[in-house]
């Protein structure tokens, strides 16, 4: 399962996320995609593959967990100062089911930004690969916005 990537809205805002999006290690390694970035809201996919699951052939928790908090920090960083990055303070997921194929689509969206704080969630929810949906994981997040070093 793939998504369809829309055309690109907000190019200054897309370029500053995929600049940083290209710098993550783990989202390289586990192959997830930035689909799309908007004002306080940025979409992730992470496509099935043995690099994300667990024992029993869902998807990890660990991979899932990781999705959310990448796709809230970058919402959180489309409403940050631009010589800011961000770093998680905290987040707190519940995981509502894991499932096997298809792919994790990851909306990360900004419930209240703020100077010294941001606040986010991200909704993860599986896509199968006739497209049906479910429900994967719910967060909630606190970002601290940092001086950017690179």
């Amino acid at each position: 399962m793939t998504p369809n990537i829309p055309p690109i809205e907000h190019p200054a805002l897309h370029q500053r996320v995929a600049v940083s999006f290209a710098r993550q290690g783990l989202m390289r390694h586990l192959q997830a995609l930035l689909v799309r970035v908007a004002p306080g809201e940025v979409e992730l996919w992470l496509p099935y593959s043995d690099r994300v699951t667990q024992q029993q052939d869902g998807f990890h928790g660990g991979a899932i967990g990781a999705l959310a908090d990448i796709a809230g920090g970058y919402a959180g960083l489309t409403v940050a100062p631009e010589d800011m990055e961000v770093t998680t303070a905290e987040f707190k997921i519940n995981f509502l089911g894991s499932r096997q194929g298809g792919a994790l689509r990851a909306v990360g969206r900004v419930i209240k930004p703020g100077r010294r704080l941001i606040v986010t969630s991200a909704e993860v929810t599986h896509v199968a690969d006739d497209g049906q949906t479910s429900a994967c994981a719910l967060m909630q997040q606190t970002l601290v916005p940092v001086p950017r070093t690179y």
